[in-house]
């Protein structure tokens, strides 16, 4: 038994990594198309039909580009730090309930690969590990540019990561728990904690556009000023990485998204469905429209809105996101008190 749940779970990590590296990729692509349509052209159209072949021809680029490493920067750092962002940025997807169960060839697959008690203590843990991949590339390169990129991102991602844990707070207190999957299994059919919970939904996400770096919030790589911000340096697959790394991320923070707010893998009319295979895929397809769908809206408000200055995003951050997430929290609490007083 601990050998066939282990070769599930193995082939579970392959599955959930190849999907998310595919969706890494190809967010790049659709992140093109995106733009090309919000500013009346075509967008990548070369490279296979409709340009679809545009992403394997730009990791293919990246692969073969020189590799270059600054004479004075401090190599084994310089190599270290795009290797924690990917690493940070892939090991978060482990705490996320794909669905609950699949059936495939007679085997019931169960779509989590670690039903950790604390899973938001796990991914927040991770995301802000991340940091450490953004400052040691940008300290190793010994370029200021590269340095003030790598501060600006530290103090960027602290800073939003208080309102962001202070919005979750609020949805811990709801539910009683800090596992996702048991957070996911408590919004069944339609009851989301969107309808509880709005302004923390709001608050989670702007803090995400932060802590991916997306725009408004670019600022760590802000090419009017820092020309490439922390990795000006890097070139080739050290390069690409930072650049999967953030895509990973946002598709990361898609999922969390869904699964804290949106239902997880929950969807209208669940109920009526008898067979538990038909279930089982539905649910994991419902869970991935969830994750497409603001994965849009991410690359939505990239080509909308202009970026912010830096003393505007600390603003918002401590005097608009905190204080506001803290009366949430304090609301929500008071909600919870009292509903557990009248019963």
């Amino acid at each position: 038994m601990d050998a066939a749940l282990l070769i599930e779970k193995i082939i579970l990590v392959l599955v959930i990594l190849g999907i998310t590296l595919l969706i890494a990729t190809y967010s790049t692509y659709a992140e093109r198309k995106v733009a090309a349509f919000l500013q009346d052209r075509q967008g990548p159209n070369r490279a296979g039909i409709f340009g679809i072949l545009q992403p394997i021809a730009d990791a293919g680029k990246m692969f073969f580009k020189e590799d270059l490493i600054p004479a004075a920067s401090e190599k084994w750092l310089f190599i270290l730090g795009p290797g924690i962002a990917m690493f940070t940025a892939c090991m978060t997807g482990a705490a996320i309930p794909w669905g609950t169960e699949i059936h495939v060839f007679g085997y019931t697959i169960h779509m989590q690969i670690a039903d950790i008690d604390i899973g938001i203590l796990y991914i927040i843990g991770f995301v802000s590990m991340g940091v450490y991949g953004i400052m040691i590339g940008g300290w190793a390169s010994n370029n200021k540019y590269s340095l003030y990129g790598a501060i600006r991102a530290s103090s960027q991602m602290i800073s939003y990561e208080l309102a962001m844990g202070l919005s979750i707070i609020a949805v811990v207190m709801m539910t009683g728990t800090l596992s996702l999957k048991e957070i996911a299994a408590q919004q069944h059919g339609i009851n989301w904690n969107i309808w509880y919970q709005p302004l923390g939904f709001i608050i989670f996400f702007t803090c995400a556009l932060a802590e991916c770096n997306r725009a408004p919030f670019d600022l760590p790589e802000c090419e009017s000023e820092l020309i490439g911000g922390y990795h000006t340096e890097y070139s080739s697959m050290k390069l690409g990485f930072y650049l999967f790394a953030e895509y990973i991320n946002m598709f990361i923070s898609s999922a969390v998204i869904a699964s804290l707010y949106f239902g997880g893998y929950n969807f209208p009319g669940m109920d009526l469905i008898e067979s538990s295979t038909l279930l089982g895929w539905l649910q994991f397809a419902a869970l991935f429209a969830k994750i497409f769908f603001f994965i849009f809206v991410f690359m939505w408000i990239r080509w909308t809105l202009p970026r912010f200055r830096y003393d505007q995003l600390m603003h918002l951050g401590w005097k608009s996101l905190i204080p506001l997430a803290i009366v949430n929290m304090l609301i929500t609490a008071a909600v919870v008190l009292f509903r557990n007083q009248s019963f």
